[in-house]
């Protein structure tokens, strides 16, 4: 019944990550931004990330050119935004594919997201897979029988039932019975009965099932903190050059945690975002204050510089085995 690979086990705990917008306006090209918010993605999938943040730290307007990208206006009229550009090509990025025309209409934000490698991810279900849950789109027929809403699933074209009746055009997670035929029996379009609609983390709590990410705009860096969809971040990381504690020290441990947040900088670093946020009162150079931990990811790094997609990868990949024996219990 289940195609996807997942831990075996439920999983209520979350992983975030804060980035700043004003990251890909050191881009020269929109090709090129757009396989850097890919490659991001690709990370946070990989590392079963629940959660990304987009936050505007100020700076975009002191970065590198971009070479008349933001003056051209995209085909709605409007002037692209950096921060709402990377948003954008990261939700595109965690959408099945089978629902990206019906959420994503034509943009110039996403001209080159068909370039992107695909996410893979479990929830990018494919058409004769058999899964427990599916990501759908309600429709605007219902059913003949209860007046519930259908749901396309990606089966075949054939519709989900579903237990309750929604408002056309949204996107819902549906578990699936798992007696229902996937087989057509002639009638292509012939309805799929029992789905049941469930909340977007029911996957993960269900048997350890990643089931993407949520993505979030946040205005500053404060506005990372203060508007955390799950009431606070009970461990927070923060990334820097200068960080106090290395991730390379074979003595490092986590401190429990349910919901956990990992802040990364952009070409200035943590620093130059705090002090550049008016409605903190800490310098850039308290920043550690911020945080329950303050890291140095990559201590004796070859390059002077280390780049946001690379500080993301490193971050998670060594961050990873520590967050999954870390986790509080309930």
């Amino acid at each position: 019944m289940d195609a996807v690979p997942c831990r075996g086990k439920p999983r209520f705990s979350t992983v975030s990550i804060a980035i700043p917008g004003s990251v890909v306006s050191n881009c020269q090209t929109r090709e090129l931004r757009t396989q850097m918010v890919g490659q991001l993605a690709r990370a946070a999938t990989i590392y079963h990330v629940d959660e990304i943040i987009v936050f505007d730290d100020k700076l975009a307007k002191e970065m590198k050119p971009d070479r008349g990208y933001y003056q051209r206006s995209n085909h709605h009229g409007g002037r692209s935004d950096p921060h709402e550009f990377m948003a954008r090509v990261f939700q595109y990025c965690e959408c099945p594919q089978y629902l990206r025309r019906d959420f994503f209409p034509m943009h110039g934000d996403l001209q080159y997201a068909g370039l992107l490698a695909p996410m893979d991810a479990p929830h990018h279900v494919r058409v004769n897979d058999r899964a427990r849950f599916r990501e759908g789109i309600v429709l605007e027929k219902t059913s003949s029988t209860n007046g519930n809403s259908l749901v396309h699933c990606g089966i075949r074209g054939r519709p989900v039932e579903i237990d309750v009746k929604l408002t056309p055009g949204i996107r819902c997670t549906v578990q699936l019975d798992p007696k229902a035929s996937y087989e057509t029996g002639g009638k292509p379009n012939s309805i799929i009965r029992g789905g049941k609609v469930v909340s977007p983390s029911a996957p993960r709590k269900f048997d350890g099932t990643y089931w993407g990410y949520t993505t979030r705009l946040a205005s500053s860096i404060k506005a990372v903190f203060d508007e955390c969809p799950f009431g606070v971040y009970d461990l927070k990381v923060g990334t820097s050059e200068r960080g106090s504690t290395s991730l390379d020290d074979g003595k490092f441990r986590l401190p429990s945690y349910q919901h956990a947040l990992i802040v990364f900088g952009g070409v200035a670093g943590i620093e130059e975002c705090v002090d550049a946020d008016e409605s903190l009162s800490l310098p850039g150079s308290q920043s550690r204050k911020l945080f329950d931990l303050w890291v140095n990811i990559c201590p004796f790094q070859g390059s002077r510089t280390i780049r946001t997609e690379e500080a993301v990868l490193i971050a998670l990949a060594k961050l990873s085995p520590l967050l999954s024996t870390a986790v509080s219990p309930l």
